[in-house]
């Protein structure tokens, strides 16, 4: 049995295969869609880049399609930053320890338990070698950002960010000789009780059968899909913008669904954050997320809060504001702060709006001055005397106000005077196949898929049930998409 160092000199040729669409050359069929692969990888992100190394490092051959055209792939780890793994000792970019119990307790804590615990616990174990494996595949770390994030100990920060981890995992997998077609969308699956046998994929106009003996699905939820989150969400979904890809439409899902793979998770659910609310519909990523809830209070189109804005930890907390905010009237709210808190948070893409009163605020984002007056003036008067301090639970709070603030409370008096407007920003749904620890998808009926894998957003539903915490979505998508390569390419040997 090759080892998942090992690399086939059989095939494929030793050139670099990497297919895009060819102006002025309609209908052409790239050679690699005619042939049969031991490993079909559905997707470009990092779960189908991992999945894809993994499997050529194990001797398999391997085909990638791409929805997306070359300039946009990846789906959402274009738009990503950073990993959450365990580790037991400091290293040159992480601070201190992070052991696998107290990162299960982090995920317990998001989550309100909803997760598959033994297979939640593996990942974190399996998490620990994802550090360095990664940087095997070409990967560079650098230092933790520093604001609000407080994740110098826990997460790992890609240099470059998302785009550049992107990069090096493409740049490993061509020069491994995984080959890769762009603008390949797959329109169907040919699957006989729970055996995968191909995939109908539509290029240049045309179709195209494109054969292996196994097939990982790594392509994604079904977030920019707005008319299938309206069957969840009713017309609330016309108010939520989507942060990342708009080829993510969970086509792939559905087929899989469809076709007798057992599903998991709450379609409700995924991870939603608060975004500017000038953000465009779709792709607006990283550059588009607030962090400054904690320094200062948020109210909806009424002037009136709804939650502690102090609750906990900020990466422990902040993919709760998206759904928070999709509750309230016309699914907006603003930020509200003031000048000594401008320069404590990384700025987001558009400048807050700015004003010399409250009242002045109040007017710029079309809100009652009088109610937005009393809101802040309610909240100022219940703060109590404390050591602020946003990297630790300070005792900075309010009291007798609801809903209180219980860390980071500062009256809210110093002019100029600023606000963000939010609008809810998804991210990505948990709604997806079921896996065991193989990252074999299961059927309906419990039996594991003779050759079918997933690994990234299309599974994370098996870990999150509800709820984030920073870079966890990264450490899915590498932890199975290592193991749904290897396996794979495994199952096409056996």
């Amino acid at each position: 049995m090759k080892s998942e160092t090992a690399v086939s000199r059989d095939f494929p040729p030793k050139h670099v295969t990497s297919v895009a669409r060819a102006a002025g050359q309609p209908g052409a069929v790239p050679a690699v869609l005619t042939r049969k692969y031991d490993v079909l990888v559905i997707g470009g992100g990092n779960a189908a880049l991992c999945a894809a190394i993994s499997a050529r490092r194990s001797g398999a051959s391997v085909l990638v399609l791409e929805a997306a055209p070359k300039f946009y792939r990846g789906g959402n780890t274009r738009h990503t930053r950073n990993m959450r793994c365990a580790h037991d000792t400091a290293t040159e970019i992480l601070t201190g320890p992070y052991t696998e119990d107290e990162f299960w307790e982090d995920l317990l804590r998001v989550t309100g338990g909803q997760t598959d615990e033994e297979l939640a616990r593996f990942m974190i174990g399996e998490s620990k070698e994802i550090l360095r494996w990664i940087v095997e595949q070409g990967v560079r770390w650098q230092p933790s950002l520093g604001g609000t994030l407080s994740l110098g100990r826990t997460n790992s920060f890609f240099l470059g960010g998302g785009r550049a981890m992107l990069n090096a995992l493409y740049l490993t997998a061509e020069s491994l000789g995984v080959e890769i077609v762009y603008e390949a969308e797959v329109v169907d699956l040919d699957i006989r009780d729970g055996m995968f046998l191909s995939a109908t994929v539509s290029y240049d106009g045309q179709r195209h059968a494109a054969r292996a003996s196994s097939l990982v699905a790594a392509a994604g939820g079904f977030e920019a899909n707005i008319e299938w989150l309206k069957q969840y969400w009713g017309e609330v979904a016309d108010n939520i913008l989507v942060r990342g890809t708009p080829y993510n439409r969970g086509s792939v899902l559905k087929m899989l669904l469809d076709k007798g793979v057992q599903q998991i998770g709450d379609p409700t659910q995924g991870h939603f954050v608060a975004i500017d609310a000038r953000a465009p519909r779709f792709d607006g990523g990283i550059i588009t997320r607030l962090d400054c809830v904690v320094f200062g209070i948020v109210v909806n189109k009424n002037a009136e809060r709804f939650y502690d804005e102090g609750e906990d930890i900020w990466p422990k907390r902040y993919a709760i504001w998206g759904r928070l905010v999709a509750t309230q009237p016309d699914q907006i709210a603003y930020i509200i702060f003031d000048g000594p808190s401008l320069e404590l948070f990384m700025p987001s893409l558009y400048p807050p709006v700015k004003a010399d009163s409250i009242r002045e605020l109040a007017g710029k984002l079309g809100l009652d001055p009088h109610a937005l007056e009393t809101t802040v003036e309610t909240f100022n008067q219940a703060v109590r005397p404390g050591t602020f301090d946003h990297t630790i639970l300070d005792d900075c709070r309010t009291e007798g106000l609801t809903p209180p603030k219980s860390h980071w409370a500062r009256p809210i008096r110093t002019a100029p005077f600023y606000a963000y407007p939010v609008r809810p920003g998804i991210t990505f749904t948990y709604l997806g196949t079921r896996v065991n620890k193989e990252a074999r998808m299961l059927m309906a009926d419990g039996k594991p898929s003779a050759n079918m894998f997933a690994a990234g957003e299309i599974m994370a539903g098996n870990v999150l049930g509800k709820g984030y915490a920073a870079g966890i979505g990264m450490t899915i998508g590498s932890v199975f998409g290592r193991i749904a390569g290897r396996e794979a390419a495994k199952n096409a040997r056996d």
